[in-house]
């Protein structure tokens, strides 16, 4: 039988059994690491991994929309993320939510607008690799430009749903119409005229040129730019792949969200790390991984990813994340706070005495030489 014929079996030597009843297949082929768990695995430890493709998905004419919340990932209860597609055109309502949105573009282009509490207005163009953030309670749009789009967003509670925005049409709709008359000083004609329920998203024809949609504001543009250029810096490299980080010290719109975009190519290993400030939520945005969760107490357990999947590891807990395919691999990670903060164990026990570290490790110089004093986030993963 031809080894992608091969119907993957719970058999590691002589641990496990052939399954005997029916099962699912695919499942199983894209989880290994679940289903022949590493010996290293041990212990309980929450559910890390959550697909998109495991998610309800809101179709609309020419768009669709689909959430990851702490109702699908109840570890995530710190962010919550949606998919969404506009063909070209398509724009996301006038809204606004309690929580901040952090996007980023992971293909096509659109035009995004805001205004914040001091008139001050927002109309920039997005390309793929570029962020934006919109602060909580803050108005916003999205329209999709030529060759339509696709994104990521995240918010800043895990509790937040796409379905329960404050969205423009839906509050005129539930308004009275000589309230409404009053407030804009119309007709009821023009009130009549009015959407009966909101639009969500709805199709419209692609935007001109940017120049001519600006809107020259009295109180001028906000001071602090809501789109980032991510890919336009310079990332970090070593030997295994690149990392571009963005937070409030360079995206300094970004108040609540940090992030990394990280490329680890094949045979390639995000080092063993922890981050000391808060949780990580992830995004694989193409190729295969895994990733063993260290959460104390001897508990560890392994997960697969591929693109469309999203990752969680709570705060503190080490972890590695291992490209397993033959080509390079990229995800996100995602964190509620204003900086990004990651501790690198090759570089913790570079900097502590060398005999310290021998005696915790009954190891010699061979080891201790290896050691490195500055972070290699992406590294070459040795399989001898």
């Amino acid at each position: 039988m031809e080894k992608n014929k091969q119907i993957p079996q719970p058999i590691r030597g002589e641990k496990g059994a052939e399954t005997k009843i029916p099962h699912n297949v695919e499942r199983d082929r894209q989880n290994p690491d679940m289903l022949v768990p590493p010996e290293t695995d041990h212990g309980t430890v929450p559910n890390m991994k959550f697909s998109f493709s495991d998610v309800h998905n809101r179709l609309e004419k020419g768009r669709y929309a689909r959430e990851v919340t702490v109702r699908e990932l109840p570890i995530s209860d710190k962010l919550a993320s949606v998919n969404m597609r506009l063909k070209p055109g398509a724009i996301r309502e006038l809204h606004w939510h309690k929580e901040a949105e952090w996007a980023y573009m992971l293909y096509g282009k659109a035009r995004i607008t805001s205004v914040d509490q001091d008139g001050r207005n927002f109309i920039e163009d997005v390309k793929e690799g570029d962020l934006w953030y919109f602060p909580s309670g803050l108005p916003h749009s999205i329209q999709a430009l030529e060759d339509g789009c696709e994104f990521l967003l995240v918010f800043d509670d895990g509790s937040f749903s796409e379905n329960s925005t404050f969205q423009v049409t839906d509050w005129l709709a539930h308004t009275p119409d000589e309230v409404i008359a009053a407030n804009f000083g119309i007709s009821k004609d023009v009130v009549a005229s009015l959407p009966v329920e909101e639009k969500y998203i709805f199709q419209e024809a692609i935007p001109g040129c940017l120049e001519k949609d600006k809107v020259e504001s009295p109180n001028g543009t906000v001071p602090l730019s809501f789109s980032y250029n991510l890919l336009e810096q310079e990332p970090i490299v070593s030997s295994g792949g690149k990392v571009w980080i963005a937070d409030s010290t360079n995206f300094k719109a970004s108040k609540t969200i940090a992030s990394a975009l990280v490329e680890v190519e094949p045979g390639g290993i995000r080092e063993l790390h922890w981050h000391p400030n808060t949780d990580e939520w992830q995004y694989y945005i193409s190729g295969q991984a895994k990733m063993t969760v260290f959460a104390a107490d001897g508990h560890a357990r392994t997960f697969n990813y591929q693109a469309g999947d999203v990752g969680y590891v709570p705060f503190a807990m080490g972890h590695y994340v291992q490209n397993t395919g033959d080509e390079p691999l990229r995800f996100l990670e995602i964190f509620k706070d204003d900086h990004y903060a990651d501790v690198s164990l090759n570089q913790w026990l570079a900097l502590v005495p060398e005999e310290l570290v021998r005696q915790h490790l009954d190891v010699g110089s061979e080891f201790t030489k290896m050691l490195s004093k500055e972070k290699h986030p992406v590294v070459k993963f040795d399989k001898k």
